[in-house]
């Protein structure tokens, strides 16, 4: 009697789970947090690693004089302000640079912001220059903290990745692109979680 009564208590809480998880799976694809936004442009860069399970993306460009320029991006964690409300999402994104016949590479870590409706903004990080990509020692001097550069030079390394195609387009792009990626991956956990339980209840 006991036994039953226990799976009795299990099988109602496997239909409560399973409904809470149909009402948030219709949610999600009832609502279309991103319709009507601009997605930007990837301009000279090919989107290079997209893969449907992974958080990030990998962008490349190849110039004309040789110059190859490689960008990855995933999305920053998620932020409360002070009154528990989500503040939206920044991507954090790294920039290498390789001159041709050249074994280093100039790395740059840059942070992605929204302005608002289809803007955004990149700051810089940190900028390191690396001998080789083979040859990374965690004692290497790899360059000072970019904050405490004159900001003149500051400026000038920004405006260097700008010329290379790390403009507000791209930019735009990448953060949209990884929120709708980033949503895509949630409705289809849900729809596994979905599966599993009701197979179960």
């Amino acid at each position: 009697m006991r036994r039953s009564i226990n799976i009795l208590r299990k099988s109602c809480k496997d239909l409560e789970l399973l409904k809470a998880l149909q009402s948030e799976l219709k949610y999600e694809q009832s609502t279309n947090p991103f319709q009507g936004h601009q997605s930007g442009a990837l301009g000279d860069f090919v989107l290079d690693w997209d893969a449907p399970q992974s958080q990030d993306v990998v962008l490349r460009r190849k110039c004309d004089s040789g110059e190859e320029v490689a960008v990855s991006a995933l999305l920053g964690h998620e932020v409360l302000d002070g009154e528990g409300l989500l503040l939206p999402r920044q991507a954090l994104m790294k920039v290498c640079i390789k001159k041709p016949g050249l074994s280093p590479v100039l790395q740059f870590d840059c942070g992605i912001s929204s302005k608002g409706d289809d803007e955004s903004e990149f700051a810089i990080h940190n900028a390191y220059y690396h001998r080789s990509l083979s040859c990374l020692g965690p004692s290497d001097y790899r360059g000072p903290l970019f904050s405490s550069l004159d900001p003149q030079l500051q400026d000038a390394f920004k405006e260097y990745l700008i010329a290379r195609g790390i403009g507000e387009d791209l930019t735009n792009f990448v953060l949209l692109h990884l929120h709708r990626k980033e949503q895509g991956q949630y409705v289809n956990w849900l729809r596994k979680l979905e599966d599993m339980v009701a197979k179960n209840a």
